[in-house]
């Protein structure tokens, strides 16, 4: 009886003991690879297991695999057996992933492996295909990133190729960019390639076909090492394989490769502070500048427009054209601002403009004086300044007020025209010394015939002050003019808004602007200044209704909102609507 029950007890232990040998466990050969490196990961159990499940590898995608094996041996007596499931990834992106659990059926238990993290960085100069020589592939296929210039200068534009180098033994079936460069120290402008064509050329002395995979014009925003971002892409590469077919020829087999050009580091140099001059915005390139006015020669109240324009080749996008310079009497509104400007290899190249419209008020001749531009010649290394001609306007026929300087001609002109002075005449006279003043006998006021004639005088005069504050309630057309004007003048400011109705954020970009640039002209604001703290504060020192102000600022509120969330094309329209009526209440408040 004592040794059957050491006998249940042996067997039980026993049970229990292999019972915890059963394993599944996931395992890779890394936790951290390039994106154009592979990964190898195994699945093994210490028993056979049914219904293997693998988990969805997202973020990778398959080049491999699975591939089982297994192993199964006796040792001492002890029996030893693993069964392994192998896949090899290729990661899609960069990024941190994690590989899921996989799952398997041993004896009727459900088994599940502990998800593993992965991490993925941008390309490696040497990569290795996770330890696979079934996958690797002994092709001649080389990224190669070119550099136009490795010594640029602040904001000089450089040309970034990336072209892609195939031996004549393999075959290229598709590509497709899994990473590109994000270039984060550059302003960046992608060329667009119309289509791609292979070309005989050569690599390191062999014969090779080459293609131009992507182009980038870049402008450095920082000096010092700056570094440019490999780009990674997929490739399906056909490959001659060990089999042949019945006539002896080899047999190729297609496979998914990634390549990636290696990272590059440019140095780029500060400008020259010597000779630097003051009014140096930032250009760079090479540059014409002019100043030229639709005409010279206009009456009072009419219109002209005058353009302020830098063409040629540089960094259009990364500085500030110089302000038109026009006599105080002269109206100017804002200047539209147009920009006609491309790109290709060799960089920007066009023009963009100021254009000014100016209404004189008055008779007399306005000079528009010479204003300079400077940039930085990089083919010269050299500053050079440019400056516009003298533009004098005449306004034949209108008012000439006795206060307006009158041009002469002359440098330094300081003249005003003289108006005829009204001589004095008879408008004063000598106060007389002797008044032969007599005394005048004291009478009481209260009852008089005095005060009884005012009394009847007061009581007459209400309905007559009545009947003129009625009168005066009515619009003149004065005020009907002044109405119109200030509406006209809505519109002139909101005329960029409303081009971009159908795009909101276009929209309240140029809605934000219309309403500062209106402030900026009527109460002399800076751009420093917009707070609209600053704004409710001086609009209630104008003695504007608070109404108005809380609309106004209401609207600002709208333009501040609409960078955050979309908004309905009801609400642009209610908005611009609203923007037309308020300038105009201002304009008339003001």
């Amino acid at each position: 009886m004592k040794t059957k029950l050491l006998s249940i007890l042996f067997l039980l232990l026993a049970s229990f003991t292999f019972a915890q040998e059963v394993g599944f466990t996931a395992k890779t050969n890394r936790e951290k690879l390039g994106i154009n490196e592979r990964l190898r990961i195994d699945f093994t159990m210490t028993e056979n297991g049914d219904n293997f499940n693998p988990p969805d590898f997202r973020g990778f995608s398959v080049v491999a695999g699975p591939s089982q094996s297994i192993r199964n041996s006796w040792v001492n007596g002890k029996r030893s057996f693993e069964k392994t499931y192998t896949y090899y990834l290729k990661p899609n992106a960069r990024g941190n992933f994690t590989i899921g659990q996989a799952t398997v059926e041993i004896k009727g238990e459900l088994y599940k492996t502990t998800p593993i993290p992965i991490n993925v960085t941008a390309a490696v100069s040497t990569p290795t295909d996770g330890d696979n020589q079934e996958i690797l592939s002994d092709t001649d296929i080389h990224l190669i990133a070119k550099v136009s210039k490795t010594k640029p200068y602040l904001n000089e534009g450089i040309l970034v190729e990336y072209v892609l180098y195939v031996s004549p033994k393999v075959e290229i079936s598709n590509y497709n960019i899994i990473d590109s460069p994000k270039f984060a120290d550059f302003w960046s402008q992608e060329i667009n390639i119309k289509s791609l064509n292979f070309i005989n050329s050569t690599y390191n002395g062999e014969p090779y076909r080459k293609v131009v995979l992507q182009k980038s014009v870049l402008y450095p925003q920082k000096t010092g090492k700056l570094k440019i971002e490999p780009l990674a892409i997929s490739l399906g590469v056909g490959v001659p394989s060990n089999r042949r077919d019945i006539f002896g020829r080899r047999l190729y087999e297609t496979i998914d490769k990634t390549v990636a050009a290696s990272e590059r580091t440019i140095d780029v140099q500060p400008l020259p502070e010597k000779d630097k001059p003051a009014n140096f915005t930032g250009a760079v390139g090479s540059f014409d500048f002019s100043v030229t006015a639709s005409r010279t020669s206009l009456d009072a109240t009419e219109s002209l427009q005058a353009k302020v324009r830098v063409s040629g080749k540089g960094n259009f996008k990364l500085f500030e054209i110089p302000r038109l310079k026009t006599p105080a009497s002269l109206e100017v509104y804002e200047p539209e601002h147009l920009e006609n400007v491309n790109t290709n290899e060799r960089g920007m190249y066009g023009n963009i403009t100021n254009a000014y419209t100016i209404v004189p008020q008055q008779k007399g001749k306005y000079p528009i004086q010479p204003i300079s531009f400077s940039y930085f010649d990089v083919n010269s290394k050299t500053y050079k300044t440019l400056t516009s001609k003298e533009i004098l306007i005449t306004v034949e026929n209108g008012p000439l007020a006795s206060s307006t300087p009158q041009y002469t001609g002359e440098e330094n002109n300081t003249s005003v025209q003289k108006q005829p002075v009204v001589s004095a005449g008879k408008q004063f006279k000598y106060i007389k010394l002797d008044g032969n003043l007599s005394d005048k006998k004291e009478e009481a006021f209260l009852g008089s015939y005095t005060y009884w004639g005012l009394m009847l005088l007061s009581l007459g005069s209400i309905p007559i002050l009545f009947m003129l504050r009625k009168k005066a309630a009515v619009k003149t057309p004065e005020s009907v003019n002044a109405s119109k004007k200030a509406d006209k003048l809505a519109k002139k400011y909101l005329s960029a808004a409303k081009k971009n109705l159908g795009d909101s954020q276009a929209f309240y970009i140029a809605l934000e602007k219309a309403l500062h640039n209106y402030l900026k002209a009527k109460l002399s604001l800076s751009t420093a200044e917009m707070s609209k703290e600053k704004i409710e504060g001086l609009l209630e020192e104008k003695g504007v209704d608070t109404i108005t102000i809380q609309q106004f600022i209401k609207l600002l509120k709208s333009c501040e909102f609409a960078r955050y969330a979309p908004t309905s094309s009801t609400a642009i329209q209610e908005d611009y609507s609203a923007a037309v009526q308020v300038i105009t209440k201002l304009d008339k408040e003001i």
